[in-house]
């Protein structure tokens, strides 16, 4: 096949941390508030901006709360977690390694014995068997590491009994979230958004904060997931007192992403550009026989991490070790090319590729790529003929 001549511009696919918005630059830190503490005036109002941006961009409902917190968005659910569950059965929706995690928190760590809806990956968990109605719920809105997405809420109770925990890192931003059925939400500012890492956000409904205060877990709570004293939810989480100290070098990269999505567009403008990203994809897969989704049905595929499988039977005749070592040779040597980095399928799911297209993705990049992916594979494909 012909070398392609049209390079992408910025080659960073990556699935977490996520590139950075275009145009990014270091002068975009240069006000950073570093050198001070986070909790002196000009500190705090860093935080609090964040926050307020948060909301903003997002369109979170005025009457649910916003926390920044430590340990990325792993600590956000695990806070909520910790603080939230045991008045009810629990049930946990999992088809990936990141729902799996949720699954092995309630069963090994908390052992609440919960109800367990697991699938392949690539395919959705039968969402109507769960009884959102009367349990508390926990399940990863967009499956990062299986390109699987869940459509809608509609699935989900609007007069429930209980609390749902929506694991959102890599859909905010990029999915429409229905907040009127969601009482927690988390996310991670190094993936849709491009920010560094470490930092999480919780968001939490009215019902999820009456859970927490009227709540005594009959578990240990280590301090960097307590949200309550004596009772009643620490409010000072949610206006800019962080648990533990944060950077504000982070922290202003973060308002450079939320301020850059306000300037194109907000949340509208986001949507739209991961969706026309996520269509050159799924576009290029349609026309090329040798490549598929991981996902199974159409309507749950992922428009930020993009997961594809080999699909040609020639391959697939040779087994498993051979399709790895396609999809690795491929991802391996649009890497040395420049071309296209961390492309590689998650270390846990089925050997393949993995995509960004979230919106910080330019989709001009997104159209270079394709015609590189059929050369690496038919350099790879050429290998096994000529070894055979």
């Amino acid at each position: 096949m012909t070398r392609p001549t049209t390079r992408p511009r910025v080659p960073n696919f990556s699935s977490g941390p996520c590139t950075k918005r275009p145009g990014w630059t270091l002068q975009a830190l240069q006000n950073a508030t570093l050198g001070r503490s986070h909790r002196s005036p000009a500190g705090k109002a860093k935080l609090v901006e964040a926050i307020e941006l948060t909301r903003t961009v997002l369109r979170v409902p005025a009457d649910y709360r916003i926390a920044i917190v430590p340990a990325s968005d792993t600590g956000a659910v695990e806070m909520a977690m910790w603080s939230m569950l045991g008045p009810k059965t629990v049930e946990v929706a999992a088809w990936e390694a990141f729902g799996s995690e949720w699954v092995t928190d309630a069963l090994q760590e908390l052992k609440i014995s919960p109800i367990v809806h697991e699938t392949a990956y690539g395919v959705l968990p039968d969402l109507s068997a769960i009884d959102t109605k009367h349990n508390d719920v926990i399940f990863t809105w967009n499956g990062t590491a299986a390109g699987v997405r869940v459509p809608n809420g509609d699935w989900i109770a609007a007069d429930r009994e209980g609390v749902t925990i929506c694991d959102a890192t890599s859909a905010a931003f990029a999915m429409p979230l229905d907040w009127a059925k969601l009482d927690v939400v988390t996310f991670s500012w190094q993936k849709v958004m491009g920010g560094e890492a470490a930092h999480g956000m919780l968001i939490l409904s009215p019902r999820a904060v009456a859970r927490i205060e009227s709540n005594t877990p009959a578990w240990p709570i280590p301090k960097v997931f307590r949200m309550a004293k004596g009772g009643k939810l620490i409010e000072g989480i949610f206006k800019g007192d962080t648990i533990n100290t944060p950077s504000l070098l982070a922290v202003e990269d973060y308002l450079d992403t939320l301020r850059w999505a306000q300037s194109i567009g907000g949340l509208d403008a986001l949507h739209a550009r991961a969706d026309a990203n996520a269509k050159v994809v799924h576009d290029w897969v349609a026309r090329t026989p040798w490549i598929g989704h991981l996902a199974v049905d159409p309507a749950t595929y992922s428009n930020t991490g993009v997961c594809l499988v080999i699909t040609d039977p020639d391959v697939l005749a040779m087994g498993d070790a051979t399709v790895a070592s396609v999809a690795k040779g491929i991802a391996d040597t649009l890497d040395s090319e420049g071309i296209a980095f961390d492309i590689g399928a998650y270390r846990d799911a089925p050997a393949g590729l993995r995509i960004w297209c979230g919106g910080t993705v330019e989709t001009s990049d997104l159209e270079a790529l394709m015609p590189w992916l059929d050369w690496a594979y038919a350099a790879q494909k050429a290998k096994l003929t000529k070894a055979a």
